[in-house]
This record gives C-alpha cells, structure tokens and sequence, in this order.
C-alpha cells in the first residue's frame, strides 16, 4: 500500500488519539515513512491556551511547540510501524537538548520538521525542529515508546 505525501487534519486523526483542543497538527506536508516528517500548525489568537499565555501579549507556550513536534513525530512512528492498526499507543517519553530560539505568536505558521534519528517498532528518537518563515524557533532530540496499553475507541 503506497502512502500519502499529504495528510489533512482528518487524516492525522486516524493515526494520533489527540482531540481539540490538544490536536496541534493541522495538516501533513511531506513524509517519508520511517526517516522524515513535515506537518504544519497555523497559529491562531483562538488557541485556548492566549487567554493567559499572556495576556496582552500572546505567545504559544514551548511545551506546546514540543508537543507539536512531538504530535508530528508520531505521526511518522504510526505510519512507519503501523501500530495505530494494532490500537498500540505511542507516548512521548523524553527530550533532550531542547532549545526555544524565539516566540511564537498568532498568525504564525509553526513547521515541524522530525528527522528519524533511531526508529523501530517500540522506540523512536528524532531531530526536532520548529521554523516560522524558514527561521528555528525550536529544536532538540524527541524519543517516543510503544505503550503496551490499547488506544482508547475514537469517540
């Protein structure tokens, strides 16, 4: 079975679990399964967490950019595995050599690029980066593992 270069949001949804307001991932751009992912996050004032994140000042929270690019590289273990056939959850379970570069704020375009640096079925470790108009707003290393739990029925 060939698979997509392209994924939209509702695509993303039959390989991750998250639901708004914690679905980060807007659309897929690019994927080669097993060594390389490209999603993309339109950053919006709507965003629940603005309303106090700041206050007159929004910027999206870090952890939520790595949360993003985490989302993005489970994208990329669930269609180089496919697990999420098995029901099998992939949890986010460390990083490493994180670094925010600069804000992120409404209207921006956050593209997360995932490099497979080791993958297999129970654990992967990527190179992470976040872009806003081609500039790193965020990177660092992203390791995910396979639950031994069953993913919860989609509601």
């Amino acid at each position: 079975m060939t698979q997509p270069d392209q994924l939209a949001v509702e695509d993303i949804m039959h390989y991750l679990p998250h639901r708004y307001p914690f679905l980060l991932v807007d659309r897929i751009l690019q994927v080669t399964p097993g060594k390389f992912i490209k999603g993309l996050k339109n950053v919006t004032l709507n965003e629940p967490f603005f309303q106090g994140h700041f206050p007159g000042r929004p910027v999206m929270p870090g952890v939520l950019i790595c949360e993003a690019m985490a989302q993005v590289g489970g994208v990329l273990a669930y269609m180089s595995t496919q697990a999420h056939l098995e029901k099998k959850l992939y949890f986010f379970v460390g990083m490493d050599k994180v670094r925010f570069r600069r804000p992120v704020v409404p209207g921006d375009q956050l593209i997360m690029e995932m490099t497979t640096i080791r993958g297999g079925k129970k654990v992967w470790k990527m190179l992470g980066k976040a872009l806003v108009e081609d500039n790193v707003v965020a990177e660092g290393e992203f390791m995910a593992a396979l639950s031994r739990e069953e993913s919860p029925a989609d509601a």
